[in-house]
């Protein structure tokens, strides 16, 4: 059986609009989860101690930490809380 190497395969993939779509939009699920929790552990905020300051249910915290999909008008409340600001950008 022959090997691939995961970037030619990832690649490949690609080229098909409907995977790329999910791909992508996986990935800023993910980014957005990695920001929210290394901005509240930097932060030294607990998760609780973020809904409080930002007004957005723990749990709402939890899943975007998870990587759920959530509302830009969440992810602002959250950026003030943790004196940030929200930067789109498409590239």
């Amino acid at each position: 059986m022959p090997t691939i190497k995961f970037d030619d395969f990832l690649k490949e993939q690609l080229k098909d609009p409907k995977f790329r779509e999910g791909y992508y939009e996986e990935q800023a699920r993910l980014e957005n989860a990695v920001a929210v929790l290394k901005a509240r552990e930097a932060a030294g905020l607990t998760q609780r101690d973020l809904a409080k300051k930002s007004g957005v249910p723990q749990s709402t915290i939890a899943r975007i930490e998870k990587g759920a999909n959530t509302s830009l008008s969440t992810m602002c409340k959250i950026a003030f809380a943790l004196d940030k600001q929200v930067k789109i950008s498409l590239v």
